[in-house]
């Protein structure tokens, strides 16, 4: 379990790269909370990496931010018949339609981080909300 926490805490450093960025750009002083979509295929525990964001936010501008992770299922286009459904679960990438296993994934894969609450003054504590999704860098 130790390797699969380290793989989200390296996320979570480049997590917090991006938000600084972010940070940066707005001319704030601090985030508040953060929203990543996740999906199942992406190759991250979302517990891990609550723990993992506490821990590496730590004297950052992302200190005692909140991360909010909106979990994302699985879904597919079938490449036989062109209908769209959902994975029953990650191990069955079938077509819910024709049972066919030519499909492509259209949602489940992504590490993306949609939104951003930025503190830009002492005085106005929720000034600015930025929702442009970004890929979050993977390390492995």
């Amino acid at each position: 379990m130790r390797s699969q926490t380290m793989h989200e805490l390296a996320i979570c450093y480049g997590l917090l790269d991006e938000l600084q960025a972010v940070a940066n750009d707005r001319s704030a002083r601090r985030v508040y909370s953060v929203v990543l979509s996740i999906g199942p295929l992406a190759g991250v525990e979302p517990a891990a990496l609550q723990q993992a964001f506490t821990v590496a936010a730590a004297g950052t501008v992302a200190e005692g931010a909140e991360l909010i992770i909106d979990e994302k299922r699985v879904r597919l286009r079938c490449d036989h018949c062109g209908a769209e459904s959902e994975a029953p679960h990650i191990g069955h990438l079938t077509c819910g339609s024709c049972g066919s296993w030519r499909t492509s994934v259209l949602e489940g894969a992504e590490l993306q981080l949609t939104r951003v609450e930025l503190e830009k003054t002492p005085d106005d504590r929720a000034a600015d909300t930025v929702q442009e999704p970004r890929d979050t860098p993977q390390t492995h």
